[in-house]
């Protein structure tokens, strides 16, 4: 349990898409770079976003490992239905679930899930989530939910008339932000649940889906996003059309900015710091399907294994 605070969820279902990390591409033979490398958690079921509490505390999303069903067939295979999505906390070398029995979709081995996709904090240490089924055979949908001894639904993307497919989601001042991979598009969702469409992204090639969110130093917002080629990094001011920060970028699960006003984005098997130019320095390659990036101090902390079952783990890699 989370002690002395409330937890708040916010569960959103729906389509499959192209954002899942599953697609994570991987480094040329003998091109890996290695710097000092440690496990803080492990044993971990399709784990995604992360996010560092007031304590210093690290949440885990863990997509879970599906289920008993029902079950679904399709176009990647026969996927069944459960409740084995989690949150989980890492702190001083401890790991636990602070929250468990959330909505997971898995094939029967459990592999490739999806169910808790991300995890933010807010101002008051209250940690928020989504959860993406991809419109599977799931028993109810519910939207942001207060989780403690009352379930009070605050907003449900999947009830909108064009199906949604969360896949993060940043905590601000004003609510929250949800990136729809489904829609293109960056959402905000108030604390009283009304929803609002912040910017659409340009379908400027294939396939291309959003994955991921972050303020920067500059009070704009920046979104990831992964394609077949040419993936991008939007820099997006609420009112005006989205501008092009970075391009030439394949595989981006999650970007992150550093106090000191760096970005950090995990582009494929990759960790790259990209410079106010355009610049590109790779911190380290060869990471095993990252599904999630958070910074704290000289430090990043990397999901990897994302399409694992309890196999997953979080590493911290020194910048």
């Amino acid at each position: 349990m989370f002690r002395s605070r409330q937890a708040v969820v916010l569960t959103v279902f729906g389509l499959l898409s192209g954002a899942s990390p599953a697609h994570a591409a991987e480094p040329a033979p003998g091109s890996a770079v290695r710097p000092a490398v440690e496990v803080v958690a492990r044993g971990l079921d399709n784990p995604r976003g992360l996010a560092f509490g007031p304590r210093g505390e690290l949440y885990i999303a863990e997509g879970g490992r599906g289920g008993a069903g029902p079950c679904r067939a399709g176009a990647g295979g026969r996927a069944c239905f459960g409740t084995s999505g989690a949150i989980t906390v890492a702190e001083s070398g401890r790991q636990w679930r602070a929250e468990s029995g959330l909505p997971s979709l898995a094939s029967p081995a459990g592999a490739h899930a999806l169910g808790p996709s991300d995890v933010t904090v807010t101002a008051e240490g209250d940690p928020v989530h989504t959860v993406r089924l991809g419109g599977g055979p799931a028993p109810e949908t519910a939207g942001m939910a207060r989780v403690g001894r009352l379930r009070a639904a605050m907003a449900d993307l999947g009830a909108r008339e064009i199906p949604a497919d969360p896949v993060a989601v940043l905590a601000t001042g004003q609510g929250y932000l949800v990136v729809d991979a489904a829609g293109g598009a960056l959402l905000r969702v108030s604390r009283r649940g009304r929803l609002q469409t912040v910017a659409t992204l340009p379908r400027h090639t294939p396939g291309a889906r959003p994955t991921s969110v972050a303020e920067g130093p500059d009070g704009a917002y920046y979104v990831g996003e992964r394609a077949a080629r040419d993936g991008r990094i939007w820099r997006i001011e609420p009112g005006r059309a989205p501008q092009v920060y970075a391009s030439g970028l394949t595989g981006v699960a999650d970007l992150a900015w550093s106090p000191a006003g760096e970005l950090y984005v995990l582009d494929g098997a990759v960790l790259l710091r990209v410079g106010k130019r355009g610049s590109r320095t790779v911190v380290t390659s060869g990471l095993t399907a990252p599904g999630g990036l958070a910074l704290r101090g000289g430090d990043a902390y990397v999901s990897t294994c994302a399409t694992c079952r309890g196999a997953g783990t979080v590493v911290r890699i020194r910048l």
